[in-house]
């Protein structure tokens, strides 16, 4: 399963969100901190294991916004 990871720069640190996943957003001073943050709850929404391994890799972006793909398979 492919999901996008949407990242905006604010004035304050940076927002991420899973636009696929209902409630799946959050707040952090840092992208990598925001970018965990936002993947644990996707693994909380989708009950993934910690064991399961998730890649993440950035597909787009400039200074203010990116996107990111966050892959994993799900049985």
């Amino acid at each position: 399963m492919i999901l996008d990871i949407n990242v905006l720069k604010e004035a304050d640190g940076f927002t991420a969100e899973i636009p696929s996943l209902k409630g799946c957003e959050s707040w952090a001073p840092t992208e990598d901190e925001v970018i965990d943050k936002v993947v644990e709850l996707a693994r909380f929404i989708l009950n993934l294991n910690k064991n399961e391994k998730v890649k993440i890799d950035k597909a787009r972006g400039n200074f203010t916004e990116k996107v990111y793909k966050l892959v994993f398979h799900k049985d």
